[in-house]
């Protein structure tokens, strides 16, 4: 390949040139940045992010979405080993670790996520879909609703884990307390749908 065609691959998108400039902006103490900022930050004409993505509030939800796709991106590299509940618990260690990478800007991304937009986005079903890859095939779920569980608890795990980025956005939970109150919203999630050997593990996540 020429160097020019590599070079070209490397490239960031323009898309993607928008975003890392929302990011700067974000990291720098600038929440209220405005698109006209923003075009600055990229080095790119005021209207290339109306082009791209149409408000700002599109662009919070895709700083969103790019936070899930870190989070899959991690654990489809971590061993696809242990039982559902475990590698779900792994999964949440996981959400949590990219949400603390940069707690400051990400406490921003959720704050203006959670209000009315002007069009609704796609967290929740980006969302179920993690959880849905954690769960596999429920290795470890009891055998009876093994189906009901694969069918209703990755809309389960998105609501406990969406709920304790809420209490830490709103600095309710703080740091060190996100992962925790996570891993024990997931537990007892999964408390209904494991085989008895599980269960002693699970209830320790409660014991906070």
């Amino acid at each position: 390949m020429s160097p020019d065609k590599t070079s070209q691959l490397s490239r960031p998108s323009t898309r993607e040139r928008v975003l890392d400039a929302a990011e700067r902006l974000l990291a720098s103490g600038h929440s209220g940045f405005s698109m006209r900022d923003l075009a600055s930050e990229a080095a790119l004409s005021f209207a290339t992010p109306f082009n791209q993505f149409g408000s700002k509030g599109a662009i919070m939800l895709a700083l969103s979405a790019r936070r899930i796709d870190a989070m899959e991106e991690r654990l489809n590299r971590a061993p696809s080993v242990g039982t559902a509940a475990i590698r779900v618990l792994a999964a949440v260690d996981i959400a949590a670790s990219v949400m603390l990478e940069a707690p400051s800007v990400n406490r921003i991304v959720m704050g203006s996520i959670g209000s009315p937009g002007d069009a609704p986005g796609d967290a929740l079903s980006r969302s179920r879909a993690l959880w849905s890859l954690a769960l596999g095939e429920g290795a470890g779920l009891a055998d009876a609703t093994r189906d009901l569980a694969l069918a209703t608890l990755p809309d389960h795990l998105a609501l406990a884990f969406r709920g304790a980025l809420s209490f830490w956005t709103a600095g309710e939970y703080d740091d060190q307390a996100l992962g925790r109150r996570a891993r024990s919203a997931a537990a007892a999630c999964l408390l209904g749908f494991v085989s008895g050997d599980e269960r002693p593990e699970l209830l320790a996540c409660l014991e906070m």
